[in-house]
């Protein structure tokens, strides 16, 4: 069973994280059209959740079902990287893992691993929107590395949150509900659009209801 799959920045690599705790890259020809199995990423104990490749399109973010954050150089033969400090200040073509350096912040306290369902930061790298399994969508600065950081949190799904994703310009989030089988179309409100993220923002861009879906 697959999990996760996630091409690099570059779209010459592909991963695929699994149900059997392995994480496979394949190297894709320059037109799409071809791929070829390249390595595999072992060293979890569960399965994979939750991937992200680095900007550069050389290394892994990846979080399991215990909870694991690991870190992998990929283009140096899929290496599971020792030291998970070396890698507190990469960049991240995306970010969608619920563990890591950079989004420690969003757990509140007294929450276990299966409270936060789901995590994405804006492609602007402004802010992180966050699925709980309280039935709410979470928006929190980005990056968040502090405890106890500040939210702003929305409601109106009646299960809870399974998924978020940002639009591709930034300018409205989806969320998709569980047992409430809805979606959510919700727009965001003074994010600036795609454009680079200001230093020091003045806000946390917020979010207004756009349109829902029950399917």
């Amino acid at each position: 069973q697959l999990s996760v799959v996630r091409y690099s920045p570059d779209g010459l690599y592909l991963a695929i994280g699994s149900h059997d705790n392995m994480i496979y890259i394949y190297s894709v020809s320059s037109d799409g059209a071809k791929s070829s199995r390249f390595g595999r990423c072992v060293g979890h104990s569960s399965f994979i959740t939750h991937l992200d490749w680095s900007k550069d399109g050389s290394f892994i973010m990846s979080n399991s079902g215990d909870y694991e954050i690991l870190y992998w150089d990929v283009v140096g033969g899929c290496k599971l990287l020792r030291n998970r400090y070396d890698s507190r200040d990469r960049e991240w073509a995306t970010y969608t893992c619920v563990l890591g350096f950079h989004v420690y912040g969003v757990w509140p306290d007294g929450s276990d691993g299966t409270d936060i369902n789901s995590l994405c930061r804006s492609h602007n790298e402004r802010v992180v929107a966050v699925a709980d399994d309280f039935c709410k969508v979470h928006l929190f600065q980005y990056p968040c590395a502090r405890a106890k950081a500040p939210s702003l949190v929305y409601g109106g799904h009646g299960s809870h949150v399974t998924s978020v994703r940002f639009t591709h310009d930034d300018s409205h989030l989806i969320s998709l509900g569980g047992k409430d089988a809805s979606i959510f179309q919700w727009r965001v409100l003074g994010a600036g659009g795609a454009g680079p993220a200001p230093a020091t923002p003045s806000r946390t861009p917020s979010l207004s209801p756009a349109s829902s879906l029950d399917v």
